[in-house]
């Protein structure tokens, strides 16, 4: 069968693991008829998916890697998922912020590439316990050399997580100082019982002091993380002002969403206010 020149190999890994996750298992020749590309060129893609822990092959196909609620994936691991949505992602929420804002960004691979996309952004303060983001600010320093209108940038202190964010009580004392008019927040799992969660504690108490000192908490998240469940919440959807995440996101989890946030945003797609239930 000749391949599917249409799809990327990104896309090609997305729409797989979305099949995997939804039904619980593939098969090799169900992929190669949906997808029109070789048995080959999926079993390709399925050793991709596998190094990066997100499934199982088994013979003749693959099934779903189920994860303990404690289970952290290091920062590589996780860059390669969901490159398109985050992308997106990272696009709209960028609209969120003004020129001369005092913002945060936590540590994650969504908010790593929103921070590409506001080192051009004039005047901003910036906040992170993420080793990446605070990179992506300095870098741009470096290569376009001091200029005025740059961000500037405060890295808290902390213990190193495998996501490369600084938690722990170094991080804590010097978040629970500062105030933010903007939070960025990725998230480990989002859902309506559990909140925000993440699998490691120390993370889920830095996030607690994050959300506490922003006036405006935005999450940024793809349609992955609904209904994953870490060991640890640090905030319930109430404490949320907006959602920023990707098409993916089924209608029905958008409506639940909607009952418990004042904004949803879908990139590429219309703004749907909705207000918290109880405001």
């Amino acid at each position: 069968m000749s391949e599917n020149q249409n799809l990327l190999a990104e896309q090609r890994r997305t729409l797989i693991l979305d099949e995997v996750r939804r039904r619980g298992g593939v098969r090799v020749n169900e992929l190669t008829r949906k997808l029109g590309v070789s048995d080959m060129t999926v079993r390709r893609d399925l050793d991709a998916l596998a190094r990066q822990g997100v499934l199982e092959k088994v013979h003749g196909g693959a099934v779903p890697v189920v994860e303990a609620s404690t289970h952290e994936p290091g920062f590589e691991a996780k860059s390669g998922l969901e490159l398109t949505a985050k992308e997106d992602i990272a696009r709209a929420a960028a609209e969120l912020v003004p020129p001369g804002a005092a913002i945060a960004l936590s540590g994650g691979t969504t908010t790593f590439a929103l921070a590409h996309r506001l080192v051009d952004v004039p005047d901003l303060t910036v906040v992170t316990n993420s080793v990446r983001v605070a990179d992506v600010f300095h870098a741009a320093q470096r290569t376009s050399g001091p200029r005025q209108g740059a961000a500037t940038v405060v890295l808290t202190g902390g213990v190193r997580t495998p996501s490369d964010s600084l938690v722990g009580p170094v991080a804590d004392q010097a978040i629970a100082a500062l105030h933010f008019d903007l939070l960025f927040l990725g998230v480990h799992g989002i859902s309506v019982e559990a909140g925000l969660s993440t699998p490691n504690l120390a993370e889920a108490e830095t996030n607690r002091r994050l959300v506490q000192s922003a006036r405006r908490v935005v999450v940024v998240a793809d349609h992955t993380k609904w209904g994953t469940v870490g060991l640890s919440s640090f905030a319930s959807l109430e404490q949320v002002d907006t959602l920023v995440t990707d098409s993916g996101l089924p209608e029905g989890a958008r409506a639940e969403v909607s009952e418990h946030l004042r904004h949803l945003v879908v990139a590429g797609e219309a703004e749907e206010p909705a207000e918290a239930a109880g405001n």
